[in-house]
């Protein structure tokens, strides 16, 4: 996206497997571990490194995609498909991350609709404030919108990324407040930004921008394949545990 391009480093899709990995973690810890222990902290807050890679990619994908279309029936799709398993597995009664990013794209499209006028901005708002029914309610779709804003500007991506960090760290903080004294959450949502921040020096120090030259149909449906798979392989494991 933009300026962000190397010949070295890692490309899209190994990024996007690290993502995988680190929300798998995350949800492997809210459904087998024990809030408060050590590695359930760790895989917690590794996890938060997904949610916001993604919005990024998104911004990105939609700047390459053929067909707007296409891309959000897909997100619509796999959005559908994962619903139930991740009600029931993650005991989260809200909309799944997937369509958190079909919110997103909305967004993105909605954006390039200059014929909309003054309306753009009414329907943005809409759609943020309708994402609070959805994972990552308004977090991800200001995510998306700040790199859509600053895509091409490496040094507002920074800036991009501060904010993400800041808000996430503030909502958890309001989190741990009902659960802890004052320092333990102001320790506890530190911690949490973490994974916003590695997901920041991942994307601006090490991606490359580009894809892998491989397998790159595999990868496409991949990553869609696992969100659903993912949810259904930890409730099976939890009914034989």
């Amino acid at each position: 996206m933009g300026k962000i391009e190397k010949t070295r480093g890692l490309n899209r899709d190994v990024i996007k497997y690290c993502a995988m990995l680190t929300m798998f973690l995350n949800h492997f810890a809210h459904v087998f571990l024990s809030p408060g222990t050590v590695l359930y902290e760790i895989f917690l807050d590794i996890g938060y490194f997904t949610a916001i890679t993604m919005c990024y990619f998104l911004v990105e994908g939609y700047g390459y995609t053929h067909s707007r279309k296409k891309y959000a029936q897909r997100l619509l799709i796999f959005a559908i498909i994962s619903e139930i398993p991740y009600c029931l597995v993650l005991g989260l009664y809200q909309l799944n991350m997937l369509f958190t990013l079909l919110l997103c794209l909305f967004i993105l499209i909605i954006r390039d609709q200059a014929d909309l006028g003054g309306w753009r901005n009414v329907l943005i708002i809409l759609i943020v404030m309708f994402s609070i029914f959805s994972d990552w309610a308004v977090m991800a779709p200001v995510f998306t919108i700040m790199f859509a804003v600053w895509k091409y500007d490496k040094k507002k991506l920074v800036v991009a990324y501060g904010i993400a960090a800041v808000l996430f760290g503030i909502f958890n903080y309001m989190s741990y407040q009902r659960m802890y004294e004052t320092g333990e959450a102001l320790l506890h949502a530190g911690f949490s930004v973490l994974g916003i921040a590695a997901s920041g020096v991942v994307i601006l120090c090490f991606y490359n921008g580009q894809r892998a030259k491989r397998g790159r149909k595999f990868s496409k449906w991949f990553f869609y394949v696992f969100y659903p798979a993912h949810l259904i392989l930890l409730g099976i494991i939890r009914l034989y545990i």
